[in-house]
């Protein structure tokens, strides 16, 4: 017999606003105990240092985390030229310092040619694995990994404010994109080095700014311990499906929803064109607009019509579908 998970099966996401210190993980079992929710889980850890949107899935949300970890983000992060650290911010033990005597021009220049796609090498400070390990536990002990270069892509970068030796930026990123060592990338161009004093994110995904709490509002909104009011913390969840909502959708009526609900195939694509032998994935949705789950499939090639695609789906427990 399955063992009962306590807690409620509460689902849906919370838009974190986390603050300096403390690390991802323990905010997140933070979050879960207030929620009293079966189950959680986040879309990629913020360092300590780092503050702002930690998106935190509860219940059945956290099969739709890979979506959110996998999106853009946006931070604002200051960076102070002249010195260079160890780990590329301000926690780091400083390793060298030169004289700032690039001019304002220069600095905008080498901001603005980290724009677009390239190639970078995490930092040894990252919470990159290697060997089952994250790389940060290998350089607390001056172990140095080799790291192979990671394609990136810089979508936006904007100079918020430019006071030299420091520097306000703004930067909308591809997943693994690790803003410490952008901006001692940054450093390393203008020849006087540079590290990171402030990093805060600010988006992910399509998700406002203005819909993050912080953990104070959510301790505030439950209220005595005895006696939580959990329906005005209900209030705060974002619906799961918002984690999906750039996938295309596909609606079904009665009959398809239960073959759905079987693991059998939804065979009316409704306007979605994948191409032949390639991955696709659709949200699948009632006539009411219910959200039913996301569906993976693989369109057989045309000269191999009885080829069945592989399939997964991130949903309720027990439920997969083909989509073909």
């Amino acid at each position: 017999m399955a063992k009962r998970r306590k807690g409620r099966p509460v689902n849906g996401i919370v838009l974190l606003d986390k603050p300096v210190g403390g690390s991802s993980n323990q905010l997140l079992q933070k979050v879960r105990w207030l929620f009293q929710a079966q189950k959680a889980g986040h879309t990629g850890a913020l360092d300590p240092l780092a503050s702002g949107m930690l998106p935190i899935c509860l219940g059945e949300a956290t099969k739709f985390s890979q979506f959110l970890l996998e999106a853009e983000k946006a931070y604002e992060v200051t960076a102070h030229l002249g010195v260079r650290t160890t780990t590329c911010d301000a926690d780091g033990e400083v390793v060298e310092r030169k004289a700032v005597t690039v001019t304002e021009a220069a600095v905008t220049q080498a901001c603005m040619s980290f724009l677009g796609k390239s190639k970078q090498i995490p930092s040894m400070f990252s919470a990159l694995k290697y060997q089952g390990k994250p790389l940060y536990q290998y350089a607390r002990q001056g172990i140095e990994v080799e790291r192979e270069p990671r394609d990136i892509e810089i979508f936006e970068l904007e100079i918020i404010r430019m006071a030299l030796p420091d520097v306000e930026l703004r930067v909308k990123c591809s997943k693994g994109t690790y803003i410490r060592s952008l901006v001692d990338d940054i450093g390393q161009q203008l020849g006087c080095g540079a590290y990171v004093t402030r990093l805060h994110r600010t988006e992910v995904a399509d998700y406002p700014t203005a819909k993050m709490v912080t953990l104070e509002q959510i301790e505030q909104l439950r209220g005595a311990e005895d006696n939580p009011d959990l329906a005005s913390l209900d209030a705060l969840l974002v619906p799961m499906e918002t984690a999906v909502a750039r996938l295309p959708v596909v609606f079904v009526d009665s009959a398809q929803r239960k073959r759905f609900e079987s693991g059998q195939s939804v065979v009316d694509m409704q306007g979605i064109s994948p191409v032949a032998g390639q991955a696709y994935q659709v949200r699948t949705l009632e006539a009411d607009e219910q959200f039913l789950g996301v569906g993976e499939g693989v369109v057989a090639p045309m000269d191999q019509p009885s080829a069945r695609g592989s399939d997964r789906v991130f949903v309720s427990p027990k439920r997969r579908v083909v989509l073909d």
